[in-house]
């Protein structure tokens, strides 16, 4: 049910919400202009799968699968203190998904360089690299619309 009512989901840190890992924010003011007649959705997969904000920075080990629905793979993400942190970045990334389908959501705008949201780069091994998030591949192959902000 895509048309030009449905709610865009965007990474709440583009919002100026103070989400992002290290208790800051990516306020975005074009990102919020360009969607100013849209209904905007605030989403931060790290808070939704239960993670704390301020918390240790994470990377996606392996290159992140093409997968429909749930995850039902083994994808590590590790944090800078060693921890995996897997179960809640598959956890955020599936609540948002059912945030899409629950409010007919067709396009989400989320924050690039992200282990969750990364549209085309991620860090790994300390370095920016092509690489998507966990929620943004999860998004993608469910048929939401992806756009990345913030390279």
């Amino acid at each position: 049910m895509k048309n030009r009512h449905n709610p865009i989901l965007i990474s709440a840190c583009l919002l100026g919400v103070n989400t992002r890992y290290d208790g800051t924010n990516a306020l975005h003011k074009e990102i919020i202009k360009k969607y100013s007649h849209k209904i905007l959705i605030p989403i931060c997969p790290e808070q939704l799968g239960g993670l704390p904000t301020p918390r240790p920075k994470a990377e996606v080990i392996p290159p992140v699968p093409s997968l429909k629905k749930k995850w039902k793979v083994a994808v590590k993400v590790i944090n800078i203190n060693g921890r995996d942190v897997t179960k809640e970045f598959t956890n955020g990334a599936n609540e948002v998904l059912k945030m899409a389908e629950l409010l007919g959501a067709s396009k989400a705008v989320l924050k690039e360089k992200s282990p969750s949201c990364g549209v085309n780069r991620i860090y790994r091994d300390g370095k920016l690299v092509e690489g998507t998030g966990i929620t943004a591949r999860l998004l993608k192959d469910n048929g939401i619309d992806i756009e990345g902000v913030g390279l």
